[in-house]
């Protein structure tokens, strides 16, 4: 069983930029590529950004390269995503994911709103 929560989410001027945190715990050696997706209202839940166990490849969504960072600490636990220049597009309740080899794992999600 593994459990992700993640943090940071707010409310940020359109500009603005966010950093959001997602700590897992459980069998954390179990997991492997860990990613962060999003879901606007009336949206389907969308892929943002992922990244490999070793932290060295990641992968972004075409609407949030250049903007987004996505890194982990493995020490930690923790997988991080650095949203900058945010627009009023990205608001979303953003969700991360922990892929193990016999599942994926979903947090609760964290409220992100741009303001115009």
């Amino acid at each position: 069983q593994v459990v992700l929560a993640e943090s940071g989410g707010g409310l940020v001027q359109e500009g603005g930029s966010l950093r959001l945190s997602c700590a897992a715990s459980g069998r954390t050696s179990s997991v492997s590529t860990m990613g962060w997706y999003r879901q606007a209202p009336g949206t389907e839940r969308e892929f943002v950004a992922q990244i490999d166990r070793s932290g060295e490849r990641a992968f972004y969504a075409d609407s949030v390269k250049g903007r987004f960072t996505i890194s982990r600490d493995n020490a930690k636990n923790t997988v991080y995503l650095q949203m900058n220049s945010l627009t009023p597009e990205d608001t979303a309740i953003y969700y991360c994911q922990g892929l193990t080899p016999s599942r994926a794992y979903w947090g609760q999600g964290t409220q992100v709103t741009i303001g115009s």
